[in-house]
């Protein structure tokens, strides 16, 4: 009889120890789950087939998460109309004012009319949102105390969107690759700036107001000049804040040209992208100049 209860009080104990055990992990568990599917659905957005993605980008919309608005303001250029759309209402639901450029673009620019329409309510529902408490203050943050003489950047750069708008009969895929090419050389240089940041931890260490950059190839023609064949790319940067506001535009552009004897048809692709990273490395001095005077 006794060992029967010695028996039964240490399978009690037992019993505990695992709910404690399992209580501990369950108590964790939801975070790394959360950040592990976040992370999970942002590489799905990367397939090459569109229902995968549209799955993706509608379990990060149910997520609610703020870390999902990266993905989603990166969804709104996916070639899936539904993808798009999907997205934008999602970041107007989560209000978040860092995607107001790249909606407006698509409320103005987007081949869907059900795209434009999700874009434009998003851009409405985010500008009656009341800005967070936690945000605002952020934005009104000064520069740490004790920090003051440690070099660090001055100017806190986010870039939001890139476009091919140049007249021309160039197709779809072609005009997304040039946007990708110029953003990517934007993308590059400022990550080699050691006076420019992207990260918000920094921005309110140190008290940086957000720069929001949107990219537009406005031209990008061939013409023949003399005995060279020219390839001649011009851009536009639209500097908007944080809260979406159009501040300014930049514009520049560059030239490539090649001898017509030794031209080729199928270096095209290559001389249009030299003339695109060429155009945006000449603006860069003065996107830096502009802002920091501005």
């Amino acid at each position: 009889m006794q060992v029967g209860y010695r028996h039964r009080r240490r399978r009690a104990r037992i019993a505990l120890w695992i709910a404690i055990a399992c209580a501990t992990v369950v108590g964790h568990a939801p975070r790394v789950r959360a950040e592990d599917r976040v992370a999970a659905l942002t590489r799905m957005l990367d397939s090459p087939s569109d229902k995968t993605r549209l799955s993706a980008v509608l379990a990060l919309a149910k997520l609610g998460d703020r870390a999902v608005e990266k993905p989603l303001v990166a969804a709104l250029r996916d070639a899936s109309q539904r993808v798009r759309a999907v997205a934008a209402t999602a970041l107007g639901r989560l209000g978040c004012q860092a995607a107001l450029p790249a909606l407006r673009w698509l409320a103005e620019t987007d081949a869907d009319p059900g795209v434009r329409q999700a874009a434009n309510n998003a851009t409405i529902k985010i500008g009656q949102a009341p800005r967070p408490a936690a945000v605002a203050e952020a934005r009104r943050a000064a520069p740490l105390p004790g920090h003051a003489g440690e070099p660090h950047a001055d100017l806190y750069l986010l870039v939001n969107s890139a476009a091919d708008d140049s007249p021309g009969p160039a197709d779809k895929t072609t005009r997304k690759t040039h946007a990708e090419i110029v953003r990517r050389a934007l993308v590059d240089q400022l990550r080699n700036e050691a006076s420019v940041t992207s990260t918000a931890g920094d921005a309110q260490r140190w008290g940086l107001d957000a720069r929001h950059i949107d990219l537009s190839v406005t031209k990008l023609e061939v013409s023949k000049a003399g005995g060279f064949i020219e390839v001649n790319a011009e851009l536009r940067l639209a500097i908007s804040d944080d809260h979406g506001k159009m501040m300014s535009f930049l514009s520049g552009g560059a030239k490539v040209q090649v001898p017509d004897q030794k031209f080729d048809t199928r270096y095209l692709p290559s001389l249009r992208k030299e003339a695109l990273e060429n155009a945006l490395r000449g603006m860069l001095g003065k996107l830096l100049a502009h802002l920091r005077t501005s």
